[in-house]
């Protein structure tokens, strides 16, 4: 029997028992933090052998303390956090599940948009409080939407904007351009992207910095960003200040750069609340992506702990 650690918080809280199939397969599912405490992990990791692992950190000091590690398999899609060339060393294979939550990420970013645009989330606060006096918003039709990333989920977001009628802009390096026309938006540069979009759409990996107060300085005037990508692509100061300036008109995010670290973040402030909206990771939580998430990385664990390859590896640089 393999003993399988997993420290997603959401693995098996679908529809779909993962943990029956896993026990059906021979295996065993043990729970561990979600945070990736070494201290709290070490006893766990000594006897596993596979890790379903959520977005913490995997360090090579995680590594060290598993020596019958076989498989590391993302629940998600994101590897920034998996210290890849230590697990190459090791000689440990690493997965990941790609498209298995870009809808449910797609739907969440234009759900973000659309509050943004007509301030949802104030004019909910305001009613509640006795205040019925309205803020005109405006129609996500007649914006045009710029995607940073073009990859599953934004090529799904774009899907989802063309039933608005949205003109949309794609900058994707990695893209060419007739991908992106065929996706249904005008391959763009990312500058000129920041330039001409009215609201902007971030679908980037993390570990660079995209939104910073150089390209806030030059985006048209009351301009809304959605971040349901990394918390790290924006200068979270400058994004206030931009708000603050009316630069930006509003910032909707599912995350916060250090997330529940960041409580002091500026974008938190009071003065800012009817102009930002932060949501806690909840794009990738459906039933439907928690059920893929799930099944991709648990099928991709059994596969390598009968010998054969995942279906989804991830190559180190």
């Amino acid at each position: 029997m393999g003993v399988i650690l997993v420290t997603s918080r959401s693995f098996s809280d679908g529809d779909v028992d993962l943990v029956e199939r896993a026990a059906v397969a021979g295996h065993r599912i043990l729970r561990g933090p979600a945070h990736h405490d070494l201290d709290e992990l070490r006893v766990l990791l000594h006897g596993a052998d596979a890790w379903i692992a959520g977005t913490g950190p995997v360090t090579g000091a995680h590594l060290a303390a598993a020596p019958r590690l076989k498989i590391i398999a993302r629940y998600g899609v994101g590897t920034e956090a998996v210290d890849l060339a230590a697990a190459r060393s090791r000689g440990i294979p690493v997965s990941n599940t790609p498209g298995a939550n870009a809808d449910a990420v797609a739907d969440h970013a234009v759900g973000l948009m659309l509050a943004s645009l007509r301030f949802v989330p104030d004019g909910d606060r305001r009613v509640r409080a006795g205040d019925w006096g309205v803020r005109r918003g405006r129609e996500l039709g007649a914006a045009t939407v710029g995607i940073v990333g073009f990859g599953r989920i934004g090529q799904g977001v774009a899907k989802r904007l063309s039933g608005f009628g949205s003109r949309i802009l794609a900058a994707d390096p990695f893209l060419p351009a007739e991908v992106v026309r065929a996706a249904g938006a005008v391959p763009t540069g990312l500058d000129e992207l920041f330039e001409t979009a009215d609201l902007i759409s971030l679908h980037a990996p993390g570990g660079q910095l995209l939104v910073d107060a150089g390209r806030l300085a030059r985006m048209r005037r009351g301009s809304v960003i959605v971040n349901t990508a990394r918390g790290d692509l924006i200068d979270e100061a400058a994004v206030a200040d931009a708000l603050h300036d009316g630069i930006l008109a509003g910032y909707a995010a599912d995350t916060l750069d250090g997330d529940t670290a960041a409580k002091n973040s500026p974008l938190l402030a009071d003065a800012l609340a009817d102009r930002v909206i932060v949501t806690p990771h909840l794009g990738a939580q459906t039933t439907q992506a928690v059920d893929n998430m799930g099944s991709l990385s648990l099928d991709d664990v059994i596969a390598v702990l009968k010998g054969s390859e995942p279906r989804f590896p991830v190559t180190a640089p």
